[in-house]
């Protein structure tokens, strides 16, 4: 889905001390995007880049490793105090020694120093033994000698619980020899003893978060079972095509066609499909498979957009790719395999195969809709709003009484003028959002989406009145509630209230992961990290992409290191308030 706010961006009782994430607030707009909703950033931008992006804005390793190098006590004492009675003197001037050879990249020398440092320090002196062991840390570090890196910033832990210098430099230690748990868990008591407050440390923290929730992704995705959406998200999906010809076929039969007791492959797939019975769509269109049926085709783009719905994604490619493959198959029916297609290759940051696909539909039926509807998805997802607003407009063009694609154009009209400040432009827009509604009063989008437009302009209580229109329209959209309960926190703070929306949510659709995420984030907001981590397990198994499961284990992730810092250091947990 679309474009993402933040949890609390409205209420300045909304707490940031959290290290996870701003859970986003996804608008309606791209039904059959949901995989992207979690991303804050462009879609389809490399990860990896964007890794490289926050590593380039922290400091550089040598500049770091000076700034945070002790120097207290050494700048009044003279090389001469080494040869002192008092044991301390002896060891601060060890340590200033070791200072300036560090400073003048003679790392060898500089452990040298330290070492009889650490070996004069009398043992009481635990203070100044601890930032003795952090300096060495830090001249091995400049070595790439980790393992001793990590043993000594240990040793200044052990001395110094809430040494923040050292918790970072062991985090980064940690973090280059893959050690990732222990790593979190550094730079996250370190984050928490800052209050938040350091931008390098934040950053690494992302980064770790970010690694390990790809980790654990993996780990995860390899052996997931797959997991049917609630029947109006599949509803929902299949109604953001408006030219799929399987589905068409399905609406256009009549209801005594479908009512045959003894159907078999693509007929009984096409009644269950009818009666909403999806768990039996994919045996039924494997069966018309095998036989070799007269309904082949048609029953490999049914089964492989079911495989895409559970997340498996493997078998949707190759369903996929024996219809596009097959230049004897209906137009129709090749160009939406290959709309489908390339929203895989989205869920796989694939942005250029994706688009790829789009243009090769394009070239197959140059006024088929939904190939410019959902390609001005992707394109919005990756922000590029021109190219958007040109396939919105085309596709409205083609389908002008198509209402999602039509008020997926409005909302894209808005993000441009929005963007160039073009106020007079975005009052036009508001207009055509108003028309949307009145020629389209049954399509709840067209209320879901105007009502993330004036949250946007911070108009609340309007925002409100058309998320409610949205939910007499479509009483079982489960994802409209979850949106008023965000909207709660941005307009009033009420922690109770936007949380008995969200309830309200999950008992309405079980398998709403926006629910479990969104109030998982909410109970780190007020402290509760435990049962925090139990919603986020609810929302894993959920996820369909490993994208979109690694976001929902970095929430874990931070909750947990969180919670397990805060009780090993007895740091009591912020709490927003609310019950």
């Amino acid at each position: 889905m679309a474009a993402s706010s933040s949890v609390g961006a409205g209420g300045s009782s909304w707490s940031k001390w959290q290290i996870a994430l701003a859970v986003g607030a996804p608008v309606a707009i791209g039904l059959g995007y949901w995989y992207l909703k979690q991303s804050g950033t462009s879609a389809g931008k490399d990860s990896r880049s964007q890794l490289d992006e926050s590593r380039n804005k922290a400091p550089s390793l040598a500049t770091a490793n000076q700034v945070s190098l002790d120097n207290s006590g050494t700048d009044s004492i003279s090389k001469t105090d080494i040869f002192e009675e008092n044991p301390l003197k002896r060891a601060l001037a060890h340590k200033g020694a070791g200072n300036t050879f560090f400073k003048q990249g003679k790392y060898a020398e500089a452990i040298e120093c330290y070492n009889e440092a650490i070996e004069t320090c009398p043992p009481d002196k635990t203070h100044d033994l601890s930032t003795f062991y952090q300096n060495r840390a830090a001249a091995y570090e400049q070595l790439k000698m980790y393992g001793e890196v990590r043993e000594d910033c240990t040793r200044a832990l052990k001395l110094n619980p809430k040494y923040v210098k050292a918790l970072q430099r062991r985090a980064k230690a940690c973090e280059l020899t893959h050690d990732l748990q222990q790593s979190l868990e550094d730079i996250t008591a370190a984050c928490i003893l800052e209050g938040f407050q350091n931008q390098t440390t934040l950053l690494t923290a992302d980064r770790v978060l970010k690694e390990l929730g790809r980790q654990h992704a993996k780990e995860a995705m390899a052996k997931r079972k797959t997991i049917m959406p609630s029947k109006h998200f599949i509803k929902t999906y299949f109604s953001s095509f408006i030219e799929d010809p399987v589905t068409n076929s399905i609406s256009q039969e009549k209801e005594s066609d479908s009512a045959e007791a003894d159907l078999r492959g693509f007929a009984q797939a096409k009644q269950a499909f009818a009666k909403l019975n999806y768990d039996d769509i994919v045996p039924a269109c494997t069966e018309e498979i095998d036989s070799d049926g007269p309904h082949k085709l048609e029953s490999l783009v049914l089964r492989a957009t079911f495989y895409l719905l559970l997340g498996d994604h493997a078998s949707a490619f190759k369903d996929f790719q024996t219809v596009i493959d097959d230049e004897n198959a209906d137009v129709k029916l090749r160009v939406n395999a290959l709309i489908k297609r390339a929203s895989l290759h989205m869920q796989l940051e694939q942005a250029a195969k994706s688009l790829e696909d789009f243009n090769m539909a394009a070239k197959l039926d140059a006024n088929n809709s939904d190939v410019y509807h959902h390609r001005g998805q992707v394109h919005l997802l990756m922000e590029k709003v021109n190219d958007a607003m040109d396939d919105f407009k085309k596709a409205v063009t083609l389908s002008p009484n198509f209402p999602i694609a039509y008020v997926q154009k409005c909302y894209t009209d808005y993000r441009h003028a929005f963007q160039s400040r073009n106020m007079e432009k975005m009052e036009e827009v508001m207009k055509d959002f108003q028309s949307a509604i009145q020629r389209f009063p049954t399509c709840s989008e067209c209320y879901t989406l105007f009502a993330q437009v004036l949250c946007d302009q911070q108009e609340y209580e309007k925002a409100d009145s058309y998320f409610r229109k949205a939910t007499e329209v479509e009483p079982d959209n489960a994802t409209v509630y979850v949106h008023r309960g965000l909207l709660q926190l941005q307009w009033t703070g009420d922690v109770p209230k936007a949380m008995e929306l969200i309830k309200q949510a999950l008992k309405m659709d079980d398998r709403c992961e926006f629910g479990y995420e969104t109030l998982g984030t909410i109970e780190v907001q007020r402290g509760n990290l435990r049962h925090a981590v139990e919603l986020f397990d609810k929302a894993i198994p959920l996820a369909k992409t490993e994208l979109e499961m690694s976001h929902l284990f970095s929430l874990r992730d931070a909750a947990v290191a969180q919670a397990t810092v805060a009780e090993k250091m007895g740091i009591p947990i912020p709490n927003m308030g609310g019950s």
